[in-house]
């Protein structure tokens, strides 16, 4: 069973939920695995602390030229759509940060000029956490190869127990590599205009992906309704409210887990992971 907790911004607690909710499926006794996918600015690891015991740098291919080889004809240009190599005066040059890895420009080339190199994104860590085995990756920085990496953070899943997959904010191309393929999606919201009018990107986004989905609300207000009417005018469930709490924002404030310093929490996101269950196997 694959979770994903995503959000259309940042900000909206979706790492308190995510965290919080893999520690109470292994404390149900389940096996649970939390993969932090949110890769440019992995922060999982503050609430979980896991005690990492392996780490794997990860490489992606990039072209590099012959220049004895390459007489200038400019076929690797003309097929590259990102303009990762071009040709000018005769003489190919390559941008590895533009490059997606494709390999076209080198079946297309007629004298054999260009092969591929490795080039460094970033590194995967795995441990264990609390009870959940963590996963989460890094990259580099300056580097702007987030779905290739996260494809790897992804590829440590388990392939059994619950896996909690830590969705980078927003409706961009990492999101939709973190989510797809799983069983479903958890939307993270506030009760704010900013966090509205992000949510409904984000519902747009899994509405696309066809995958079932439902939305909570953290730091949730009585009075608040602008999010609820929403929701109801389409037919989306809120699966959850969490409560704008004061001892939630302390425990957020050092690094401390919900259901730690709030026993009160567990049977709510046990209760939580239970309805998903459900749909998930309905």
């Amino acid at each position: 069973m694959k979770i994903a907790i995503a959000s259309g911004k940042g900000g909206t607690g979706k790492t308190t939920i995510a965290t919080n909710l893999a520690c109470s499926i292994a404390q149900m006794g389940s096996t649970a695995q939390y993969l932090d996918c949110d890769v440019e600015e992995p922060n999982g690891h503050i609430f979980l602390k896991p005690e990492i015991d392996q780490s794997q740098p990860v490489t992606i291919a990039v072209p590099q030229v012959d220049e004895e080889k390459c007489n200038g004809c400019g076929q690797c240009g003309k097929l590259c759509q990102y303009s990762a190599i071009i040709c000018l005066k005769d003489k190919a040059m390559t941008f590895d940060q533009l490059c997606h890895s494709c390999g076209g420009c080198m079946l297309v080339c007629p004298t054999g000029a260009i092969t591929e190199k490795p080039k460094e994104i970033g590194f995967v860590e795995s441990g264990m956490a609390k009870g959940v085995h963590f996963g989460q990756g890094r990259l580099r920085i300056g580097d702007i190869h987030t779905p290739p990496l996260i494809k790897q953070v992804k590829a440590r899943a388990l392939a059994e127990g619950v896996v909690i997959v830590d969705a980078p904010p927003g409706t961009s191309c990492p999101v939709i590599e973190a989510v797809k393929g799983s069983d479903f999606i958890l939307l993270v919201t506030e009760p704010t205009p900013f966090g509205l009018n992000d949510l409904k990107l984000a519902v747009g986004m899994v509405s696309e992906l066809k995958i079932p989905f439902a939305v909570v609300v953290n730091r949730s207000e009585p009075d608040e309704q602008m999010t609820r009417q929403y929701c109801q005018d389409e037919n989306i469930e809120i699966i959850l409210e969490v409560p704008d709490d004061r001892r939630i924002a302390e425990a957020y404030s050092v690094g401390e887990m919900i259901v730690d310093i709030l026993p009160e929490y567990k049977d709510i996101f046990t209760g939580l992971y239970e309805t998903i269950a459900k749909k998930i196997k309905g």
